[in-house]
């Protein structure tokens, strides 16, 4: 009888912690994504699905060069969403880079016309789109493997150019 009481109160306990962590995810995701430099966008995967994407913003010449540099990590739905002014060829680099990402990169209605993997500390080759890209988004590798997100998924980018 004290084993199982003693099991019940450490079950609750952890369904406690757990609940506890969740909400301040929450939380804290919702704040990131409220300042000026942050957002949340979605992108309809595969299968009509709104998959989330907490992003920092990078629209400044300074912003795109530096990207994400010399992070040691980077959160499971995060990423950077790289924003020019034009729709044209773009090539990236992982210079400074610790983190194995995936670019997609996006066409100026929001259509992801490539996705291509990117290995840490590489200046060489570059990663360039094979087709012109206004935006660019930056997550951790896999991620749009993970989520069903392929060539063609749409991206909703709920405000956050205008930000």
């Amino acid at each position: 009888m004290k084993k199982n009481t003693i099991f019940i109160v450490i079950a609750i306990y952890a369904i406690f912690i757990t609940a506890i962590q969740n909400y301040y995810f929450i939380i804290d995701n919702f704040l990131y994504a409220q300042s000026k430099k942050h957002c949340v966008i979605y992108i309809l995967n595969g299968v009509g699905e709104q998959v989330p994407c907490y992003v920092e913003l990078a629209r400044t010449a300074f912003e795109h060069a530096k990207g994400l540099m010399n992070r040691s990590q980077l959160c499971n739905s995060c990423g950077m969403l790289f924003i020019f002014d034009d729709e044209e060829y773009r090539t990236f680099w992982m210079k400074d880079t610790k983190i194995p990402l995936s670019i997609a990169f996006i066409d100026s209605v929001g259509i992801i016309n490539d996705i291509q993997d990117m290995k840490p500390f590489q200046t060489f080759p570059t990663y360039s789109s094979k087709y012109p890209a206004k935006y660019a988004l930056e997550v951790n590798q896999g991620w749009f493997k993970k989520n069903n997100i392929k060539t063609g998924s749409k991206v909703i980018f709920n405000g956050c150019i205008g930000k």
